[in-house]
């Protein structure tokens, strides 16, 4: 048991580690685009890409989840894999070449649906060929992770993202293609995996079932309302920002400003609050295995409440430090040559507290999930992200007519703690725990007046360092007995204090 266990946790470092490197290298490439692409063509791009994110839910239908669950069920009946392979693998090479002809025959009016001039088609038109390579790969992909192969899988996908930046920077830096350079370093990573992959999609028999690609079909399609669901959460906001009416913007940032340009510079703010989703991505790695594996233990629920605090508050520091000072390096200019972000963008600056208050809600709810997969109760967690689209969708609408990117950041963290209330009162009944609540709502009561003191009432860097200082000599009063019990674990001699 001890060295299965120990295999999951070695796969999910490798998994969680090229994940984390992945996405690392393409925020690299956010100060680039930003200072070589005009706001118009950020916002083009991001949108783009936005709705990239929407249907690659709808092109890969599920398949990868019912490839999983249909070759473990083959391994333990000693059948061969290779129609349960063949199967979604041809299904998916026939339906993304239909779904991205068409979108190559209606680029003028999907630029019209989503709010775009019509010249944004040739952009439209690269990425469904980008939308048909990754579907390509993700059955090959998938069939890594099923044959635990994870070097491997986590080797490709960090070569497709170095392909990727490398590419990029050298359709924008060197042969000045802007916004089309853009795509093309994308496309040059996707390609890359393909043409590795390239052995794995020869199989000897290549034999579609029509009968098992049913039942996979069967198996998979629930999956795709809760994925979309999901990507709601996070995507929605842009395709409503992108529909703001030239008189909406004057009236709320007091000069012109085109809609595409606003989507830009949300899309490149919105970038900064997304790295904090990489410490979330990071715990997530670690602590699915560490709950299922102490599941059992008497000081199991315990045990998991001192997690929640300590991920929890852990997550408020660097949210609270991350609001007070990402800012001013944004604003940084760099040995004289760059900006992070250049001037144009700043107007969004005052939108990363409120965004980085999300990724604080997406903690806890990770936290509280853990009761629900413990118990194999899942089939809550689909009710909990459709609330949390719901919420943000509805704020949405009522929102960003108001406030502008201030009303999509807004509506974004309310669905990231809607579906954090969602999953404690469903948790709280199949699962429940007590939390030290009190200690986490003092240290996020204490960063946020913290922060408005240091940065609205104050307004100075030097407060701002004082915050930083008082914020910590708090945690260290909330946290004094486990500090004293550390520093006499750390002088054998001592008596540790009684716990009180």
């Amino acid at each position: 048991m001890l060295a299965k266990l120990q295999a999951l946790l070695k796969e999910t470092s490798i998994y969680g580690v090229s994940t984390v490197i992945a996405r690392g290298l393409n925020y690299f490439l956010v100060p680039f685009y930003a200072n070589l692409l005009s706001p118009e063509e950020n916002g083009i791009q991001g949108l783009i890409y936005t709705n990239i994110a929407f249907a690659m839910i709808l092109y890969t239908y599920g398949m990868e989840q019912a490839y999983l669950k249909f070759a473990a069920e083959a391994n333990r009946k000693g059948e061969s894999l290779e129609v349960v392979f063949a199967t979604p693998f041809l299904s998916h090479l026939v339906t993304s070449a239909t779904f991205s002809l068409l979108i190559a025959f209606f680029a003028d009016i999907l630029c019209d649906a989503m709010h775009l001039e019509r010249t944004a088609a040739k952009y439209v038109r690269l990425a469904a060929l980008i939308l048909f390579l990754d579907t390509l790969i993700t059955i090959p992909m998938t069939r890594l992770r099923q044959e635990r192969r994870a070097a491997k899988f986590a080797l490709i996908r960090l070569t497709n993202v170095l392909v990727t930046v490398v590419s990029s920077l050298v359709f924008l830096l060197w042969l000045k293609l802007g916004l089309t350079g853009a795509f093309l370093g994308n496309l040059a990573g996707s390609l890359t995996s393909v043409v590795w992959l390239l052995p794995a999609m020869r199989w000897s028999r290549l034999e579609f079932s029509p009968t098992l690609f049913r039942a996979m079909l069967r198996f998979g399609l629930p999956f795709v309302p809760n994925g979309l669901a999901a990507a709601l959460i996070h995507f929605i906001d842009r395709n409503i920002l992108i529909r703001l009416s030239p008189e909406d913007i004057v009236r709320i940032y007091g000069t012109p400003m085109t809609a595409e340009a606003l989507v830009g510079i949300y899309m490149r703010i919105y970038a900064f609050a997304t790295l904090l989703q990489l410490v979330i991505q990071m715990f997530r790695f670690a602590w699915q295995p560490f709950f299922l594996q102490h599941a059992a233990d008497a000081e199991a629920k315990r045990l998991f409440s001192r997690v929640m605090t300590l991920s929890s508050v852990a997550m408020i520091t660097i949210a609270f430090l991350a609001a007070l000072f990402v800012p001013h390096l944004i604003q940084v200019h760099w040995f004289g040559r760059f900006y992070i972000l250049p001037p144009p963008f700043w107007v969004g600056l005052s939108l990363l507290p409120v965004l980085f208050l999300s990724p604080v809600f997406e903690i806890v709810h990770t936290n509280l999930a853990a009761g629900l997969l413990i118990e194999k109760k899942t089939e809550a967690l689909p009710i909990v992200t459709a609330i949390g689209a719901a919420v943000t969708f509805l704020l949405c609408l009522l929102l960003i007519p108001l406030w502008g990117m201030m009303g999509a950041a807004a509506s974004g963290t309310a669905g990231a703690l809607a579906m954090t209330i969602g999953t404690y009162i469903f948790s709280q009944r199949i699962y429940p725990n007590s939390f030290e609540w009190g200690k986490i709502g003092a240290a996020l009561f204490s960063a946020a007046l913290l922060w408005w003191l240091s940065t609205i009432v104050f307004s100075s860097i030097t407060w701002q360092m004082v915050a930083a200082l008082g914020f910590i000599a708090i945690l260290c009063k909330l946290f004094w007995n486990d500090l004293q019990k550390l520093l006499y674990r750390a002088s054998p001699a001592a008596t540790l204090p009684v716990e009180k």
